[in-house]
């Protein structure tokens, strides 16, 4: 992948890359996954009566079990001692949980949409790149989790390690995002 270049043109700004085959399907199915887990979560969610009869969607007043999910979806409040905040974060995210999966949701479906297939030109307005940067941003976090990549996770991780690979993969959106972000900077 060439990094982000920032074009004007008479039609507006676009933001454009190249992709190859392999780096398109690396990411389409990245994305998918993420979509897989948040839809999971959807598809999961309480019915309630009250919010059919006011259209009012509820979400789920526990937090997922799924590590990954659980660090897309993270606690809305966290104390700053001991104290139990499990019923004010039960609320919060019976309230808004389901909006957050459609804001994913939404940002995926725009990189599903303008990853070309086999390869070739990413060209993306402003506002696809914004969505492609909280897209990215959900694939690294549930990649990340995945691995257990954390603050004392090594650049290089011996061949031998399973997760080598992957970590190449992780370091490759780190920099696809990184990229965006600053031909997205004015």
């Amino acid at each position: 992948m060439r990094m982000w270049s920032r074009k004007n043109s008479l039609s507006g700004v676009k933001i454009r890359s190249d992709m190859d085959a392999r780096e398109a399907t690396v990411l389409r199915s990245l994305v998918e996954s993420v979509v897989g887990l948040l839809r999971d979560r959807e598809a999961d969610a309480p019915t309630d009566e009250l919010a059919a009869m006011t259209g009012l969607r509820t979400g789920h007043s526990s937090p997922p079990e799924d590590a990954a999910l659980a660090r897309l979806l993270p606690d809305f409040h966290r104390p700053d001692s001991g104290s139990d905040t499990s019923n004010l974060n039960g609320a919060l995210r019976g309230l808004h949980e389901p909006e957050i999966i459609d804001d994913k949701l939404a940002a995926s479906r725009v990189i599903l949409d303008t990853i070309p297939t086999n390869g070739g030109k990413v060209v993306l307005t402003p506002a696809q790149a914004d969505s492609w940067l909280m897209g990215l941003n959900d694939v690294r976090l549930a990649l990340g989790t995945t691995l257990g990549i954390d603050a004392d996770t090594p650049e290089v991780l011996d061949e031998g390690d399973p997760r080598a690979p992957h970590l190449d993969v992780y370091h490759w959106l780190t920099w696809m995002q990184d990229s965006l972000v600053q031909v997205l900077i004015p």
